[in-house]
């Protein structure tokens, strides 16, 4: 994968930094949306495909992105397609400082070193070129405006912006509803982008870790077994540490 162009998961994250604070937007369902980001770009490269509510790899070389190239290296191991709501919902490291890290490497943003409350040291970013978050935004402006379906990339984008709440962020207030209504309505565009979006929300909602209820047993019968549950999030997926550190502090 060349690097003329930027990746789904660069966009999201440039999307949600805010230009005067230097914070990110939804900075909880922001990591959910990054982790479904990539898939969707590793889908646009032919890499992954999906498979009913599953993902599944068709080609495992790699796409020459490391943080792209590490996911897809971890979706090759599972061996059988995963539901792309238990990948998304599993513990991540760092992802999103991964991406953040990433985009200072490129020049796309510099850190600003700062304190919280005087006492924990904090690192908020700032877009050294928001031409480039203007084009981004400008995209997602065009198809909402025109109603013209926009390309997979761009309704994907959309898909995501909206799972992860940026709606609010990007078009508020009620001069916003209109077009926070049609951001959603973008989903349809793109299958891949909408699989992994309803996901997204999905893991928001709760839904990958509700249990499974055991069939009713018979009037008067006691259930013989125990109550089965959703299996724990599948071996390979990164494990999220515990907090608590006094380390440095990204701010959100």
């Amino acid at each position: 994968m060349g690097r003329s162009r930027r990746t789904l998961p660069e966009e999201l994250l440039l999307l949600a930094l805010d230009p005067t604070t230097g914070t990110t937007a939804q900075p909880q369902s922001l990591d959910l949306g990054l982790a479904g980001a990539q898939l969707v770009e590793l889908a646009l490269a032919g890499r992954i495909a999906p498979d009913g509510d599953r993902i599944a790899v068709v080609a495992p070389r790699p796409t020459g992105d490391p943080t792209l190239d590490c996911a897809l290296e971890l979706l090759r191991r599972r061996g059988a397609p995963v539901r792309a709501v238990h990948w998304i919902g599993g513990p991540r490291l760092g992802l999103r400082q991964t991406y953040l890290s990433h985009l200072e490497r490129c020049g796309m943003v510099h850190a600003v070193a700062g304190q919280m409350c005087g006492v924990l040291p904090t690192t908020r970013y700032q877009a050294t070129d928001t031409e480039i978050s203007r084009e981004i935004r400008a995209r997602l402006d065009s198809a909402i405006r025109t109603g013209v379906p926009p390309d997979p990339r761009t309704a994907a984008l959309a898909a995501l912006a909206h799972a992860v709440g940026l709606g609010k962020h990007l078009y508020p207030g009620n001069e916003g509803r209109s077009s926070r209504s049609r951001l959603r309505d973008l989903i349809r565009h793109d299958p891949m982008g909408g699989l992994v979006a309803h996901a997204v929300m999905d893991v928001q909602n709760g839904v990958a870790a509700q249990p499974r209820r055991s069939p009713a047993a018979p009037p008067g019968r006691p259930v013989t077994g125990p109550v089965r549950s959703v299996p724990e999030p599948a071996r390979g997926v990164p494990m999220q540490p515990r907090r608590g550190s006094m380390a440095r502090v990204v701010a959100h």
